[in-house]
């Protein structure tokens, strides 16, 4: 009884195998077909500014073990990149803006100090 048992369970994973690799009469031959491998096709806009939106839609390509290492690397270069130019801007605006109110905040003192109005 154990023998019939081995001998069935060995003819029902052949015929799995066989069904599943295209075996058994198929044109193809017994082969599988070559599949292209995912790509990342870039969602990221190349002519503004990456926003939070196109970071939430997407979707990168699943490889083997995970994700591509060389897609994630351009994403999150292209990302670093943008955050980058973003914090220099506002680091830019920031002087900019010191600038403007230390300048109402000195002339202010000035005309209180001498007790002057300013003239036109």
């Amino acid at each position: 009884m154990f023998l019939f048992l081995v001998v069935a369970m060995v003819v029902v994973v052949s015929a799995v195998t066989l069904a599943v690799v295209g075996g058994g009469g198929s044109d193809s031959g017994g082969v599988l077909p070559d599949a292209a491998p995912d790509h990342l096709v870039d969602p990221l806009p190349a002519t503004r500014p990456v926003g939070r939106a196109d970071i939430e839609a997407l979707r990168l390509p699943l490889a083997l073990r995970g994700y591509r290492m060389s897609d994630v690397d351009d994403v999150l270069g292209r990302v670093g990149a943008e955050l980058a130019e973003r914090d220099a801007r506002i680091a830019e605006l920031e002087v900019a803006l010191a600038g403007v109110q230390a300048d109402a905040i000195g002339g202010l003192d000035l005309y209180k100090r001498t007790g002057e109005e300013p003239s036109s």
